[in-house]
């Protein structure tokens, strides 16, 4: 069982809904009421995702995308092979922003650029905050069993792809701001899921240092989970193209460098091998999936290689682990 639910985001920002025939902007006072109407969690659902695209990536696409690693999470999933995740019912939240058409130099920096202006100037963090303070305030509490008729709950998971991870980190920086966003930034509440329990960065399209830079406030944000991030050698957009516009590799080619806590590596592994806790439970985490992510399509090499077995398989121990 699993549901995919559209939000889409105009280039300043904000909430887009359907309005005769088009697209329009949802005011900021009806955001609650929106979010009420469009996005409840159902009770069904024993892990909500959040999943933003990357680049060059139009709402057709990154659904089948989102889909697509479902899916996978799906045909992986028994109780035997996660212990400690004895039932999976996701419901995915699909983040769509305008993510550009052409393949330019200078539209991989209009997207860099757009991908932090969302927030900082635009609308996207105040509305992503509030987005994730709202699906937490309305998800399951494992100290209400009837919820889910077990003390499990729902735990909450972001992930990013490409440009994707950018927005996603700008929006998890607002989240702890305001009264209707996600507000904790300490250790999890006794018998209460805490905020966002993970978070997955697939082919990140971001310096090595973007943790120490451009994110230097994710160590603080409501996330309680590892930050985990994905590198692949044939990521050709994140090499070769990303030290063309920012003079450096990105993290989705050499992995996170530095970051304000020490950085663990991993290799990625295959279904049939688990990822034990202590290999995934450090604030930040690199997975080495240059033997994985192989698959090239063009000018970006692996970059988009990442709708795999191996990445739900990652997604399903990070949920897991959660528990």
């Amino acid at each position: 069982m699993s549901e995919v639910c559209l939000v889409r985001l105009g280039p300043d920002g904000r909430l887009l809904e359907e309005f005769r025939g088009g697209l329009a902007p949802v005011p900021d006072d009806r955001l609650a009421d929106h979010f009420a109407e469009e996005l409840a969690p159902p009770e069904w659902a024993t892990d909500l995702v959040v999943y933003a695209h990357g680049w060059r990536t139009p709402p057709e696409d990154a659904r089948a995308k989102a889909e697509g690693l479902l899916a996978h999470a799906a045909a992986l999933y028994a109780p035997s092979r996660y212990p400690g995740l004895p039932r999976w019912r996701p419901w995915t939240v699909l983040l769509c922003w305008p993510s550009g058409e052409r393949r330019t130099m200078g539209e991989y920096r209009r997207m860099r650029d757009r991908a932090h202006a969302l927030s900082r100037v635009g609308h996207a963090g105040r509305v992503l905050g509030r987005l994730l303070g709202y699906v937490d305030a309305s998800r399951g509490d494992p100290a209400a069993p009837e919820v889910l008729g077990n003390r499990e709950g729902q735990y909450l998971h972001l992930v990013g792809h490409s440009f994707g991870c950018r927005v996603l980190c700008e929006a998890v920086r607002w989240a702890a701001e305001g009264p209707d966003t996600l507000g904790w930034s300490t250790p999890r509440p006794p018998g209460r899921p805490f905020t966002a329990d993970s978070m997955l960065l697939l082919q990140m399209a971001a310096p090595r240092d973007a943790f120490t830079t451009l994110f230097d406030a994710l160590d603080e944000a409501p996330l309680h989970g590892p930050v985990v991030a994905t590198y692949a050698q044939a990521d050709r957009a994140t090499g070769f193209w990303h030290v063309r516009a920012e003079k450096r590799p990105g993290i989705g080619h050499a992995g996170i460098g530095t970051a304000p806590a020490p950085v663990s590596s991993v290799l990625m592994r295959g279904p049939a091998e688990p990822y034990p806790p202590g290999a995934l439970d450090h604030r930040f985490v690199s997975v080495d999936a240059s033997e994985v992510f192989v698959r090239g399509r063009g000018w970006s090499g692996a970059h988009s290689d990442h709708v795999r077995p191996e990445s739900a398989h990652l997604l399903l121990s990070l949920a897991a682990h959660a528990r």
